[in-house]
């Protein structure tokens, strides 16, 4: 079967070894992925450009021959697809020009979705195209709860006070923007699918800062809606879940009837994961992106400890976020063997 490894795994059957494939792979530690990335004048740009995108989303699979590749894009694309101004300042990451009032979701409209976004879509047509038959090739989005988290606080935040204010005090019309957003993110991730993804996964990366109730509301429902509207029109798309840094409030995602997998952040204990959530669902996860800048020893035992704890049941292996630009590509290397090289424990 197209994808092999990897999909296997999501299917439930049991490897020797589990695949492994890294958030954030194709990324700035690469030199070839530098002097790709130096010809294009803006990220967004680099995004829409079919070419580079394939390239770059290729480049870690042939250097490292992992069970998956993740296509080179951005969770922004969706509120730039939408109507809302998205631009990446050098040094600084993302800026959007700030919804302050619910009059303004009148400017953002699912229309032009599609078309906006044809460019992602040919790249993973492309890449489906020249992967290896039995590397998979996962899609992806950022879900409501994050894509709002940036769409109204204008970028980044320590403490996202200005969309959890919005959340708490005006939940109905906070509401009308996730709305919005599960619709979006189900036509996208339906278009990546339709042009050749394999599976796709659902980054909330932001869900960490929401109390438990608003996490359900804002995070997990969302979530849940966003995989029922995808299997109408993909019955059997394998669809991994990252709500990150939720703590063990991680127990609400573990649905194997909305889920194929659950990844896990750093900050949640492996050995706990093992008894709490892997005999429910597969899970993904969750070395330290650090322990992979600093290698050697450290690495070597960490990842070992991780497939000890994880690698006798349903797992991928996965870091607990996405490779940092300061990481050695001798390490991911190194990891790499380690993974196919370990033994479980009888």
């Amino acid at each position: 079967m197209s994808g092999g490894k990897f999909l296997e795994t999501l299917a439930g059957k049991r490897h020797p070894t589990p695949p492994i494939w890294l958030m954030r792979q194709a990324g700035r530690y690469l030199p070839e992925y530098r002097a790709v990335r130096s010809t294009t004048r803006s990220f967004l740009e680099f995004c829409y450009t079919p070419d580079k995108a394939v390239e770059v989303t290729l480049q870690p699979i042939r250097r490292f021959g992992l069970d998956a590749a993740i296509i080179f894009s951005d969770i922004l694309v969706v509120p730039d697809a939408l109507g809302q101004k998205v631009w990446f300042a050098e040094g600084e990451g993302p800026k959007l020009e700030a919804l302050t009032d619910p009059s303004q979701f009148g400017r953002l409209s699912r229309a032009r979705l599609q078309e906006h976004l044809a460019p992602v879509y040919e790249a993973i047509r492309r890449t489906r195209a020249e992967l290896p038959r039995e590397t998979a090739l996962l899609g992806f989005a950022g879900a409501p709860f994050t894509l709002a988290c940036y769409m109204i606080e204008g970028g980044g935040s320590k403490e996202f006070g200005k969309v959890k204010k919005w959340a708490y005090a005006h939940p109905e019309s906070f509401k009308l923007l996730i709305d919005l957003l599960i619709d979006a993110v189900v036509d996208h991730l339906g278009h990546q699918v339709d042009a050749g993804a394999d599976a796709v996964q659902l980054f909330d990366s932001w869900a960490g800062v929401l109390p438990e109730e608003q996490l359900f509301h804002w995070s997990l429902d969302p979530m849940v809606r966003i995989a029922k509207g995808l299997r109408v029109r993909h019955p059997h798309v394998p669809i991994l879940a990252f709500p990150r840094a939720v703590g063990p409030a991680a127990l609400m995602y573990r649905l194997p009837e909305t889920f194929s997998a659950l990844s896990l952040d750093t900050g949640i204990g492996a050995h706990w994961a093992a008894k709490e959530i892997q005999p429910h669902i597969c899970v993904q996860g969750n070395l330290d992106p650090i322990m992979l800048v600093a290698g050697g020893e450290a690495m070597e035992r960490e990842a070992t400890r991780i497939l000890d704890k994880l690698g006798h049941g349903s797992y991928v292996f996965n870091l607990g976020h996405g490779v940092v630009p300061q990481t050695p590509p001798d390490h991911v290397a190194r990891l790499v063997e380690i993974v196919r090289n370990w033994k479980p424990s009888s």
